[in-house]
């Protein structure tokens, strides 16, 4: 999945990356790592938040607006990194992150396009076993997040949160 994303993203980065006069050429392998890398940062992060309803719904109705806020934004934390101007970091995120995001789904949903699926992608996102099950949902509720071991939840869960808010 996660060379898929890089495919995605080198095949429509070659204006605003490589032949970008702001990007050092030795520096356009790891501007390209950096957008997918962004763009999955972006999607675990809405998972371990909690907003599972939010990230189905960026995939089945192709409102990708809060993704590409986030991964813009660490986009372009991450060409600033690289020595790139903060100002044409902000111009390169706003040109290719929207694009490749709208892409991204349009390819997840299409069932003739076999290069991603949702499940595959929620499994990469998901941690570090690749598999995304109930108990990974049960886990993000109760702060267990190996539930499927049987290990005690730490209290650190969305419901031991609402818990607190009654006592």
């Amino acid at each position: 999945m996660i060379e898929n994303l890089k495919q995605l993203v080198t095949e429509n980065v070659q204006d605003a990356i490589v032949n970008n006069s702001e990007v050092p050429n030795e520096q356009n392998e790891a501007a390209i790592s950096a957008a997918s890398g962004s763009i999955i940062d972006a999607l675990k992060e809405k998972l371990s938040s909690g907003d599972i309803a939010g990230l189905v719904d960026t995939f089945k109705s192709g409102n990708v607006s809060s993704v590409v806020e986030q991964a813009s934004s660490g986009f372009t934390e991450k060409l600033a990194g690289l020595g790139i101007n903060l100002d044409s970091a902000k111009n390169i995120a706003a040109s290719i992150i929207p694009g490749i995001m709208e892409k991204f789904v349009n390819k997840t949903n299409d069932p003739n396009d076999s290069s991603f699926n949702f499940k595959d992608v929620i499994g990469h996102i998901a941690g570090p076993d690749g598999k995304f099950d109930l108990s990974d949902i049960t886990g993000m509720f109760t702060g267990n997040k190996d539930a499927a071991a049987g290990e005690e939840g730490k209290g650190d869960g969305i419901i031991d949160k609402l818990k607190g808010l009654f006592n």
